[in-house]
């Protein structure tokens, strides 16, 4: 309503004098406040080429297109909602689903056994099958069979995997996206590789240098995935594939990205011929045709300055991430070196068992646990907020270490002068030993805040698009990792840069002689 009214008021002043217009825009503030109340179907995908399901669009990389995405906004609006598209990386969605961060996953999900014991699956909404594709000139690999003996890709945590696993072949190599898996078959460090059938005919079917090859193996069945409690949730959406299956919606949707096959036929009962060009999908080939074969640097150039605003954004929430986590770790690092240090037994010995076990264990493990994990607590914390304590816990163990070893390296007569002039203890450590302790460790803090501003890459398993996640959606969707690449590491190194610069400032300031070679004065 809020919405509605302003846009009101905005349509009042633009046409201040012409009254007969103010019905014009009360309708279009009525409209506008109508679309407003309608509530959210979250729904969560991981966009990184994931092509026919969820990919960015080639003219906008802020904005996903795919097959999924048209059948999910056609549920939506049978429902009455409007939907909301949530990235998150793949190994995360169905922990993120159990988080209620959003109410659906759609995402070339398989309907199987195990997944069932965990959460819910929608009634199909396409079906297929898996597909092998080797090197064009390849002679000696027809069918699933001769794969025996050969190196075969797949993507982890696929059905793929679990048919090459009964197979005899040599070895099976598992790839996070479905580009890096043709890029070693067409390079020729994998003889094969066997993927889903969309994916197949999507990333090889238009590559001259690859082939499918055999008959259609198995059966596959791709369903919404919900929470086990939601059934009145999963009932609506089965009512609404359902009702696009009878009406031709579906197969129009399939159409489009040319994805209707004989087994959506035989599922759905429709052998009727296909009206719907495939229009998406030679959309989809002719933008792959260009991103690959050309070489022009203009259309490089221009590429690149349409992708700059997503990056500048992905930098932005790096170096806030970053620098917020940078200052907790410093602050809390020297409270646990001063606690090691001066502190009776019992505290010294937790804040060491603090240090060692946060040090021992990996920070994916920390961020994973602290969002994921907490809730089962009654803690619920914001992608941001639980990527800032994740990484300001972890480098905090690592500032401490530095904090004790500076503390440690100022001469043991340096407190004892201080308490002599009448200071007390925590008067002498603020004012005198923490001062000199941390000129010393100006330099290892320096390479940590480097090292924590590459690390919170790592939060991208949160939900959080970063620089390196839109690194790789920009690579992944141009097919461009080098040109692409060298952007994204300058933006590192120009986010880096002030503070090495700022770091030996500080050193020359805080040295024991300045630049004009007088000494300073150290407080005894």
């Amino acid at each position: 309503m809020i919405k509605g009214f302003l846009i009101y008021l905005l349509g009042k002043s633009f046409f201040e004098g012409k009254k007969v217009l103010y019905p014009f825009t009360l309708f279009i503030a009525f409209c506008s406040a109508l679309d407003a109340s309608k509530p959210a179907l979250k729904w969560a995908s991981d966009s990184e080429s994931g092509a026919p399901f969820v990919f960015p669009s080639h003219d906008n990389i802020s904005n996903v297109v795919g097959f999924e995405v048209d059948v999910v906004e056609c549920i939506a609006k049978k429902l009455g909602y409007e939907a909301q598209f949530i990235q998150n990386d793949w190994d995360s969605l169905i922990p993120g689903l159990q988080r209620k961060l959003y109410d659906l996953v759609v995402d070339g999900m398989v309907i199987t056994p195990a997944r069932e014991a965990e959460v819910a699956f929608t009634i199909p909404y396409f079906v297929t099958h898996q597909q092998l594709v080797v090197r064009a000139n390849e002679k000696d690999i027809k069918e699933l069979e001769d794969c025996r003996g050969k190196i075969v890709g797949t993507l982890k945590n696929s059905e793929a995997l679990s048919v090459l696993n009964d197979l005899t072949v040599s070895e099976v190599r598992c790839y996070s996206n479905e580009i890096n898996a043709y890029s070693d078959l067409m390079n020729g460090r994998i003889d094969a590789a066997l993927l889903d059938a969309p994916i197949a005919l999507f990333y090889a079917g238009s590559n001259e240098k690859l082939k499918l090859v055999g008959k259609p193996i198995g059966k596959i069945a791709y369903g919404i995935v919900v929470r086990k409690e939601d059934h009145d949730l999963v009932m609506k959406l089965n009512a609404a594939i359902r009702d696009m299956k009878a009406n031709g919606e579906l197969k129009s949707i399939l159409s489009r990205w040319k994805l209707w096959n004989d087994q959506m036929a035989e599922y759905i009962g429709d052998t009727t011929p296909i009206k719907e060009a495939p229009v998406a999908y030679m959309d989809f080939v002719k933008n792959m045709s260009t991103h690959t074969k050309s070489s022009t640097w203009k259309t490089k150039f221009n590429r690149y300055l349409d992708a700059l605003p997503s990056l500048i954004s992905a930098a932005w929430m790096t170096l806030g991430i970053s620098l917020t986590a940078m200052v907790i770790a410093i602050v809390l690092g020297m409270g646990l070196a001063v606690m090691r240090v001066y502190s009776p037994r019992p505290l010294s010995a937790l804040a060491a068992m603090y240090i060692e076990t946060v040090r021992g264990t990996p920070l994916l493990i920390q961020l994973l646990f602290i969002f994921y994990g907490f809730p089962y607590l009654g803690i619920k914390l914001s992608p941001f907020i639980a990527g800032v304590m994740g990484l300001a816990i972890n480098y905090s163990a690592y500032e401490a270490e530095n904090y004790r070893t500076g503390i440690l390296s100022v001469p043991r007569g340096q407190m004892e002068a201080a308490r002599a002039l009448g200071m007390t203890h925590l008067q002498a450590l603020w004012h005198v030993v923490i001062p000199q302790a941390f000129r010393f460790v100006i330099p290892p803090v320096t390479n940590d805040f480097i090292s924590l501003l590459k690390d919170s890459s790592l939060v991208s398993m949160i939900t959080i698009v970063e620089l390196t996640k839109a690194y790789t959606q920009l690579s992944t969707t141009y097919y461009d990792y080098l040109g692409t690449g060298i952007i994204v590491a300058g933006i590192y190194l120009l986010l880096g840069l002030p503070f090495v610069r700022f770091a030996r400032w500080a050193e020359k300031r805080l040295s024991t002689e300045n630049r004009k070679g007088k000494k300073i004065r150290h407080i005894i």
